[in-house]
């Protein structure tokens, strides 16, 4: 029995490996089979598409500041609640969650921007109210709007890839299962995770896109560049005015540790 199985717990409601259709909303129609891994992945999702709100999806829509914020936590939360429910994490231990969320909480929010289309448009104005309320230096100003190009490029990119959800959730699944993260009790377990996650993606991309070979070193090419967003950036762009001075490692535990119960400090935002 291979390592992974052992350590392991799949739920009591896995599929057959070989039988799941995928048909959320991407133009694959349901004729798109994937793996029990994979499926699990996707079942994980706490949001439909559609409950990230229409204006998502909506290029030309003008959201107010307030609703880009709430769609930003939305996100986060999704990310969080996500890892929460797919295979393998929540037998990790607890420290070794937590660990992996504060380091791949903003490669996975990259993730999940580009996989809704965020309206990266009104980022400018976010950071320009941002500004106002909390003056910086023309250098750091400059430093800051560069920041925030770079997050818009990197959104941009996976856009241009059409990745469909499947493709999403094994990048996240890659993302997350890093043995780059401090303190881990058992680093090679979690190295182990994430060549499942991409040998998943791989027997995936080379079956749905045969006539894409390149496709697979696309996407994996993308994962390195997410790094380059600064969390610091996306912090003060999203989500200073939703929860203060509280540091965001601080809410990736609190959201890990109650789940679905997780109310957001300082707002009265619905998480579920």
């Amino acid at each position: 029995m291979r390592r992974e199985v052992q350590r392991g717990r799949m739920p009591p409601t896995q599929p057959n490996p070989g039988q799941y259709a995928l048909t959320n909303g991407d133009p694959l129609n349901g004729h798109c089979y994937l793996s029990g891994y994979i499926s699990l992945l996707l079942r994980a999702e706490p949001y439909p598409t559609s409950r990230y709100g229409s204006q998502c999806m909506q290029p030309n829509n003008i959201m107010g500041i307030e609703n880009i914020c709430e769609l930003a936590a939305r996100l986060l939360f999704s990310a969080v609640e996500w890892a929460r429910n797919i295979p393998f994490f929540p037998d990790l231990q607890i420290t070794d969650q937590v660990s992996l969320l504060r380091l791949t909480w903003s490669e996975l929010f990259v993730l999940n921007a580009a996989q809704c289309s965020m309206p990266l448009h009104v980022a400018p104005l976010l950071a320009a109210a941002g500004l106002h309320a909390s003056p910086m230096s023309a250098d750091r100003v400059v430093a800051f709007m560069d920041h925030i190009r770079i997050f818009q490029e990197q959104v941009e990119k996976l856009k241009a890839l059409h990745v469909d959800s499947a493709e999403y959730s094994c990048l996240k699944a890659i993302v997350l299962f890093t043995s780059d993260a401090c303190g881990l009790s058992d680093a090679a377990h979690i190295e182990s995770l994430q060549e499942k996650s991409q040998c998943a993606l791989e027997e995936y991309v080379r079956s749905q896109y045969p006539n894409q070979p390149s496709r697979f070193g696309k996407l994996l090419l993308r994962l390195p560049s997410l790094r380059t967003v600064s969390s610091s950036v996306i912090e003060q762009l999203f989500f200073v005015r939703l929860v203060g001075k509280t540091p965001i490692e601080t809410l990736i535990r609190d959201m890990l540790l109650s789940g679905s119960s997780f109310n957001w400090p300082y707002m009265s935002i619905q998480c579920s």
